[in-house]
């Protein structure tokens, strides 16, 4: 009867708190730290987000190289320094356990361009034009919009006045 569990998968409060102080520590030792690895050397990394587990134990760090190029040997790279970087973070983020980190590629920005490339099709621009079009003709003659003509007044604004 006491269990809480948590059956919409959404990150608690804690896991939110937890993930984003480990992006700003990993952010810093990835500033800071000269890597021996060729793959990861003089490469700048963008770590976008950090999503912990409900227990806390395990973290995924989500990062991006600049520009994009290399993400494949940026990620196997990262992969094989993971047991350095849990113990840079013990150093780094004040825990009482230091989570497991997986390394991967962050997509979001391919997604957001896969997206920008079909809004700017043709046939879907047409699309949005006509979708467009059809809200701000209904909006014109929708009851209390504004511009819309209310029962009892003439298309001049004033109120018909009948007998005077």
């Amino acid at each position: 009867m006491g269990s809480k569990r948590r059956h919409d998968q959404t990150p608690s409060q804690r896991q939110l708190r937890v993930g984003e102080e480990l992006r700003h520590g990993i952010a810093r030792i990835l500033e800071r730290a000269s890597f021996r690895d060729p793959d990861l050397a003089g490469v700048p990394i963008t770590v976008t987000e950090v999503r912990a587990s409900a227990d806390l134990k395990s973290a995924t760090v989500f990062v991006t190289p600049l520009g994009g190029a290399n993400v494949d040997a940026v990620i196997s790279a990262l992969r094989r320094a993971a047991p350095y970087f849990r113990g840079q973070i013990a150093r780094e983020v004040r825990m009482r356990f230091v989570p497991t980190v997986s390394f991967e590629p962050d997509m979001s920005f391919e997604y957001v361009s896969h997206i920008e490339s079909l809004l700017r099709d043709p046939a879907v621009a047409r699309d949005i034009g006509k979708g467009l079009a059809a809200n701000e003709e209904s909006a014109a003659v929708a009851p209390g919009a504004p511009g819309a003509v209310k029962p009892g007044e003439a298309a001049s604004g004033g109120t018909k006045r009948h007998g005077a």
